[in-house]
């Protein structure tokens, strides 16, 4: 019974955390931390553990598709050397730091670097949560460099762990195919799981089935690259990426819907629960703590904290100007950002599930059978350094207005740009369409009115004061009230058993349907 338990706590907690973060200018992701640190003194769920598997295999695949489905890839083409750099380089000298500083306080260099791997990475789930509103181009770098970081720090974790266990050897040659075998399988089984998919939909008319071979696809592409040792987390990044350029091409609008509706609903409760569970499994992981001290160990969890942010900072504070001195193209002066706003970034670079994953999958023992040298700590230590990361989360708006980052439009802009542009097309078309399809004159006239509301509507740009926005705002103002009405009408249709609840259902989707269209006011992301 206690994994249904689970299963209602963790819905408990999603509802009060949401609430109260709704109420209180509180990050989500930190509430429902804070409520998993304090579910895991109830005596009934104390033995819950966080397998890392489920982490890595079930939780991780999802959300870094869906990630990659919904980023920009143009801005990850136009900042690639920027997220190239972070989500390499960064990962080795934040790792190697927190080494050194593991190995200075105690622990052997192979645990050391065990601690450095796991806490190397930001969590693509906890800087899309906590960051979603910054402006464009500084969250796609964040996103981008959460996306493939994981790959580089899950290379030198298993490497880590190999040689502490006594499984690997550490010599160039080795280390070099390790990291050739990581990204460049990652990248092939990305690109041919991706590829085979793209094949799939293009033949499937029915949406259910469509979003069947949606919802199997990061699975697959996860799969195929750690079964042959790669990195499975760039697999379904590549994979992601891929598909969102192709997807828009080969999916209809029914299947479009149901995947944004499925896609929003299942990414938003698995990261919401694994915020809860990282909650859980840092007090689990203090309880179990018998190496040290707790008071010692909560100084260990602030020295490797300050190590990792530390490390950030002075990256982004010192490579920008190495770019610099080196590239000094003009395009490149154009996309140079000021030392302010750097602190942003800098601030964001919050850690997750991914961390935690990987210190809990650290094995008991090492190839002697002798226990694994100081596992417990690195275990504890990696749930202080993502609790104590997440709470940057606080003071996040103050650095952003610190920051003073310039009003960010190139959204708004573009999607007004793109309807205009669409508009126009489908009003010079009109004609040639209607001769295709032979429809009659009144039908033409009538797409061609409201084609022409369209255009004027455009034309006026949201403004109040125009009396085609007014006149527009009083007919979807109308229209819902219209709607609300049928609805009540309805109810009392099948409250006086008149129709059935089958068909309830059916009129009801129409009604819906027509309701989210008036009442929409930004896209889906």
């Amino acid at each position: 019974m206690l994994g249904l338990e689970m299963v209602v706590v963790l819905g408990v907690a999603l509802l009060i955390g949401g609430a109260l973060a709704r109420r209180y200018p509180l990050a989500p992701a930190l509430v429902l931390v804070l409520l998993g640190v304090v579910i895991g003194f109830v005596p009934r769920v104390q033995h819950a553990q966080l397998p890392p598997d489920v982490v890595l295999l079930l939780f991780l695949p999802a959300l870094l598709y869906w990630e990659s489905l919904t980023t920009s890839l143009r801005e990850i083409r136009s900042n690639l050397r920027v997220v190239i750099l972070t989500s390499t380089l960064l990962v080795v000298a934040t790792a190697g730091a927190v080494a050194a500083a593991a190995h200075a306080i105690g622990m052997h260099w192979g645990p050391a670097w065990v601690l450095g791997a796991a806490v190397a990475p930001t969590d693509a789930t906890a800087v899309g949560v906590l960051a979603r509103a910054l402006p464009r181009r500084t969250l796609t770098v964040l996103r981008a460099e959460s996306l493939v970081n994981d790959g580089t720090a899950l290379v030198i974790y298993g490497l880590a762990v190999g040689v502490t266990a006594g499984e690997e050897h550490l010599t160039a040659p080795h280390v070099t195919w390790l990291v050739v075998l990581s990204y460049g399988g990652g990248l092939l089984a990305g690109a041919l799981v991706g590829l085979a998919s793209w094949q799939l939909r293009r033949r499937i008319d029915d949406p259910m089935l469509e979003n069947i071979a949606v919802l199997v696809t990061p699975f697959g592409a996860f799969l195929l690259a750690d079964s042959i040792k790669a990195s499975g987390v760039l697999a379904v990044v590549v994979c992601g990426l891929l598909m969102s350029q192709l997807a828009p091409r080969i999916t209809g609008a029914a299947a479009r819907q149901q995947t944004t509706a499925f896609w929003s609903l299942a990414t938003t409760v698995l990261s919401s629960a694994l915020f809860v569970l990282v909650g859980l499994q840092a007090e689990t992981a203090v309880r179990d703590l018998s190496s040290v001290s707790a008071g010692r160990a909560v100084g260990y969890v602030v020295a490797v904290t300050a190590v990792v942010i530390a490390t950030r900072w002075a990256w982004l504070y010192t490579t920008p100007y190495l770019i610099r001195a080196v590239d000094r193209r003009p395009a490149q002066r154009l996309r140079r950002v000021g030392a302010r706003q750097r602190t942003v970034s800098a601030h964001a670079g919050f850690r997750g599930a991914v961390s935690l994953a990987a210190a809990l999958a650290v094995p008991r023992t090492v190839h002697s059978g002798a226990p694994f040298p100081d596992r417990d700590l690195i275990v504890v230590i990696t749930s202080g350094v993502i609790v104590l990361t997440l709470l940057q989360a606080l003071l996040l708006g103050r650095v952003v207005r610190f920051a003073r980052l310039p009003e960010d439009t190139s959204v708004a802009e573009e999607r007004h740009f793109a309807e205009v542009t669409t508009t126009e097309a489908a009003w010079d078309a009109l004609d040639e369409l209607a001769d295709e399809l032979g429809s009659d004159e009144k039908v033409r006239d009538r797409v061609r009115h409201e084609l022409d509301k369209r255009r004027k509507l455009l034309a006026a740009d949201g403004s109040s004061d125009d009396p085609i926005v007014q006149h527009d705002d009083q007919y979807t103002a109308l229209k819902l009230a219209v709607i609300a009405r049928k609805r009540v009408a309805l109810l009392d249709l099948r409250d006086t058993q008149r129709i059935d609840d089958i068909v309830l259902r059916q009129v009801q989707a129409g009604l819906d349907a027509e309701e989210i269209r008036l009442s929409r006011a930004a896209p889906v992301e």
